[in-house]
């Protein structure tokens, strides 16, 4: 059934609205077994035991090991031909997804951007009730990727979303309305929360996101019936006058200090924020949490470029019980390229050198495989899956990475593969036991790292303290793909190229198929072992979210977001195929001999739209210098409005009302009075004015087609 498709006779439908702070819809079909149905009736043993139950999937990474696999084999490589859409569900949003939903006996649970919640009957897409956050819209300006989410929590009859504005909240799972809500940052600052909670031994744990803007990072545990806080850890030291934090952290925080230098920090916090992959492990009662960027990114600004900065981009295993450290390791100390370690990691046994090792597995933004022993944190290997300019090795014997000359840009500019976009980002990873073979999508995109002689620390906008030049025409050429890697032998087993903007999260299956979407809205299905691409469903909307698998009444069902999501797509439009409209996020599940169809959405963009006035070459190159200091990381890409398109491009006042006045403010666009002047705003409606032009001339080219 489509969204939305029902019969008025046969729903009920309930509007509670809580003090203006959230909206809850509840619509309860009168046929539907989902509704009638206890719901989220999760706890630590169905999770201990989630591989028992695959036609569930009930937590982020599918178990706690979070390897993204499933153990259905309804849809093989001799059948899968036959896969066709089953429903689709379209969200109320255009912005950003990257969501895993979760399915818990016939209910989908998913989160969307602005931190909306979705319960839907997962054999028929019907809505049984959405949740509404109703999170403040001028907090988008202390986003770097956008107003996303990537997943919920349930437990015990109630499903968890940490909101774009910090905040945790239980939901009820039958119902759809609020249970308690805590807000786990300080909302002066410029936090946010994007990443999925985790639940385990009756706590819920989240973290948190922000490092560009000038936080300093956590990661708390509450008690899941109450939101009462249990611990919390913080990731890199405070400034020392403030005291201790009397903190799970605090006996960690006088070793990590050594290795921070000055005091530019204590303003910027630090970051080293936990905005995306926190796993728990019941075999030996570990949790381990990805640790992020720097704040600012540049060591040479934040510790007068000398020291490791613990515990920047590192991943960190703690008591989960109290939150006491127990052991970390650092893939790049010092890090000034935000090659962030929040990546996806995965829990597995594998066999090397003949012994069984309980090892963690990831992936980070800076090119190389590590496979850690996540008993003790020693690295067993670590090789590069991506071409690295920045390291020719990693050492080991201690751990650390060989950097090369090439590394340090503090003399002169230096093209770093990879970059900060990551050679693999929050896109999910998968690992199939089957094959032993990680499913792994990467990017190549160069940048060239330099210093910022000018830069001064200001709030809630990007604090790099580093410039970025465009790479030299001879650098490698912009790529992306999904890679089978093996984790044992540090290799590449087969590639499949993506188009060239980022390549989407991936799920492998026990029918020997692995599912990933990419950039130009494909959802494929490649042979597990060799990489043979079997089945392709297109669709116009970017999927780069980790689908997954589930079964109800005997049939197997595949599901994915649609919708384009990241940091790319706010700030990097993709030249591989025609620029349109942004459509709003859809939900799609797929089963063999579905025949749903898709709605006709019309994605026609505005036509340019410059200005008669003829502005002074001075003020179009002023205009283009702010445009790319303040505006690029939003409306350089397809997600958000092009400004070339703007219907206030021609009009001086509205521009002026918006830009400075905020008259958008409750979309998300606030006044960046505090920022630039009116003058400066000027000028980017004059650069933007000579941008429209040339792109008028080249849509006529193309006959009136968008590009």
């Amino acid at each position: 059934m489509q969204s939305g498709q029902f019969r008025r006779a046969a729903v009920a439908a309930v509007f509670v609205a809580l003090a203006g702070a959230v909206l809850v819809r509840v619509v309860l079909p009168a046929n539907s077994e989902a509704a009638k149905a206890p719901r989220a009736r999760v706890d630590q043993a169905r999770l201990d035991n989630a591989p028992s139950e695959p036609q569930n999937w009930m937590t982020y990474g599918g178990d706690y090991a979070e390897q993204r696999f499933s153990r259905l084999a309804q849809v093989t490589k001799d059948n899968v031909s036959k896969l066709g859409l089953a429903w689709s569900f379209e969200f109320d949003s255009n912005r950003g997804q990257e969501a895993t939903p979760l399915v818990v006996d016939g209910v989908m649970y998913v989160s969307t951007a602005w931190s909306r919640v979705f319960a839907l009957d997962a054999r028929t897409g019907q809505e049984l009730w959405r949740f509404d956050p109703k999170v403040d819209a001028s907090r988008a300006i202390v986003g770097c990727c956008d107003v996303v989410n990537r997943g919920v929590a349930v437990w015990k009859g109630k499903v968890y979303v940490g909101t774009f504005d910090g905040r945790l909240i239980a939901i009820d799972a039958a119902t759809g309305k609020p249970v308690w809500s805590v807000q786990t940052t300080d909302n002066s600052k410029p936090y946010t929360i994007t990443g999925a909670p985790r639940v385990f031994k009756d706590k819920v744990i989240i973290g948190n996101g922000g490092a560009e803007y000038g936080v300093r990072g956590y990661v708390t545990a509450y008690d899941a019936a109450s939101g009462k806080q249990a611990w919390r850890f913080y990731t890199v030291p405070g400034d020392p006058a403030n005291g201790p934090d009397h903190a799970a952290s605090d006996p960690m925080m006088a070793t990590a200090s050594k290795t921070w230098f000055g005091s530019a920090w204590h303003q910027s916090g630090g970051g080293g924020t936990v905005w995306d992959s926190i796993v728990y492990d019941p075999e030996l009662n570990q949790l381990y949490i990805g640790v992020g960027n720097g704040s600012p990114w540049n060591r040479k600004v934040r510790s007068e470029g000398k020291g490791d900065n613990l515990f920047l981009a590192s991943i960190v295993a703690l008591d989960p019980d109290t939150g006491a450290y127990r052991w970390h390791y650092q893939a790049t100390p010092g890090d000034s390229y935000d090659f962030t370690s929040a990546q996806q990691m995965t829990l597995a046994t594998l066999k090397i050198a003949g012994v069984p090792r309980k090892v963690l597995m990831q992936a980070p933004k800076n090119g190389f495989f590590y496979v850690l022993d996540r008993t003790t944190g020693k690295l067993i290997s670590a090789k590069n899956f991506t071409q690295v300019t920045w390291a020719d090795g990693v050492d080991l014997a201690t751990g650390r990475p060989n950097f090369t000359q090439n590394a340090f840009f503090d003399e002169g500019p230096k093209m770093i593969l990879p970059s900060s976009f990551g050679a693999h980002n929050w896109h999910p990873m998968s690992f199939s036991p089957q094959t032993g073979l990680v499913y792994l999508p990467v990017m190549q995109r160069a940048v060239v790292y330099t210093q910022d002689p000018s830069f001064k620390f200001v709030k809630d906008r990007y604090n790099f303290a580093q410039s970025f030049l465009p790479p030299a025409a001879n650098a490698p050429k912009v790529s992306a793909g999904l890679i089978a890697w093996d984790p044992v032998a540090q290799k590449e087993v087969w590639r499949v190229r993506q188009p060239e903007s980022w390549a989407g999260g991936a799920l492998s299956t026990a029918g020997g198929l692995v599912f990933a979407g990419n950039a130009h809205g494909e959802f494929s299905a490649f042979g597990d072992r060799d990489g043979a691409r079997l089945w392709t469903f297109k669709q116009p909307s970017a999927i780069m979210a980790g689908p997954i698998s589930y079964s109800i009444g005997g049939v197997q069902y595949v599901a994915v977001i649609a919708g384009a999501g990241g940091g790319q797509s706010l700030m990097i439009r993709d030249v591989g195929r025609p620029q349109q409209a942004q459509p709003f996020g859809r939900m799609l599940v797929f089963k063999l001999g579905g025949t749903a169809k898709l709605p006709n959405v019309n994605l026609t963009l505005p036509p340019a739209n410059p200005p008669e006035e003829a502005f002074a070459p001075a003020q179009v190159a002023a205009g283009a210098g702010v445009f790319y200091q303040q505006c690029v990381f939003c409306h350089g890409g397809s997600v958000l409005p092009d400004l070339r398109r703007s219907g206030a491009l021609a009009d001086r006042r509205a521009w002026n009302q918006i830009v400075i006045g905020g008259a958008l403010t409750a979309n998300g666009m606030v006044s960046f009075a505090k920022w630039i002047t009116p003058e400066d705003a000027e000028a980017v409606r004059a650069y933007m004015a000579a941008e429209a032009r040339k792109l008028k001339a080249e849509d006529a080219v193309r006959g009136g087609e968008p590009g």
